[in-house]
């Protein structure tokens, strides 16, 4: 399977906070959420990725290519929104379009404005009137206009309601569909990233903690609800993490089925991705 994204061994030191070996791939027509605590590393790595910070260790390669030595060439490739707004507040709309022009090749007036107008977004209107959620719809639509194969996604859909959530995970997985481009979307947002990510990276303190399928985290990890005694009889090497609850303990484990076979324990739920880093965060290890 083609890879579009490369990040190996990637280290970024600052006085109180460093990456720490970051490395996963994302293969083409594929989305990998990236999700974590805030502070975990999730920003850092995605402007380490962008290339705006800089002097970071390890390697980044989009398309096969290194951002240091052909910018333009990727710059053309990737769709960006950051979780702040990069445009002055005094633009408009209209403003955007006419700039971005001269910086895509592929820009793509017609739907640019298809777009504004898919979000109610007045093509007049400085930027600096605009709502959060419009700013981070006006970011999305931006991102969309030239036809990118890769799009880099930091909260992009903070702010926005639940209908306007719906209809640009919509737009993401109609192009996934129809144009084969590849997302990396870091959200707070799991229960959107549950129904639409191919992968998950859960970082924690500027290191992974795991990398897999959605499907195998959602399908065969799950939590086990059991007493005192059932607990005490488990192996530490048939968990991941447990947390004691008022009446019971609750216990992660990364294989449902075979658990319950081995421990005949009656109650071992699915699992969420909220749950999950809960867990990892805040569980325990006997």
């Amino acid at each position: 399977m083609e890879t579009v994204l490369e990040v190996k061994d990637l280290c970024k030191k600052y006085d109180h906070f460093a990456l720490d070996h970051i490395s996963f791939q994302l293969p083409k027509g594929m989305i990998m959420g990236l999700i974590g605590e805030n502070g975990a590393g999730k920003t850092t790595t995605i402007k380490a990725i962008l290339d705006i910070i800089q002097s970071y260790q390890g390697e980044v390669k989009i398309f096969g290519l290194h951002h240091q030595k052909e910018e333009q060439q990727i710059k053309e490739k990737i769709g960006v929104v950051l979780d702040e707004m990069f445009f002055p507040e005094i633009l408009t709309p209209n403003d955007i379009d006419f700039s971005m022009k001269d910086i895509y090749k592929n820009w793509d007036t017609k739907l640019f404005y298809d777009y504004l107008k898919t979000f109610s977004i007045l093509p007049n209107k400085p930027i600096k009137t605009l709502s959060k959620g419009m700013r981070k719809k006006l970011e999305i639509v931006t991102a969309l206009a030239h036809h990118p194969q890769l799009f880099i996604l930091d909260e992009p859909t903070s702010g926005l309601d639940p209908v306007a959530r719906a209809e640009v995970l919509e737009i993401f997985q109609n192009l996934l569909d129809k144009e084969e481009c590849s997302i990396l979307l870091s959200s707070h947002m799991t229960t959107d990233l549950e129904q639409i990510a191919d992968y998950i990276t859960f970082i924690h303190q500027g290191k992974i903690l795991l990398s897999k399928t959605t499907t195998e985290l959602l399908d065969q990890y799950g939590i086990a609800k059991c007493t005192k005694e059932e607990f005490q009889n488990i192996q530490p090497t048939d968990y991941l993490q447990y947390k004691k609850t008022k009446y019971a303990y609750e216990v992660l484990v990364e294989n449902k089925k075979a658990f319950k076979e081995k421990y005949a324990i009656a109650v071992v739920d699915k699992m969420t991705l909220d749950e999950l880093m809960l867990f990892m965060i805040k569980g325990e290890k006997k």
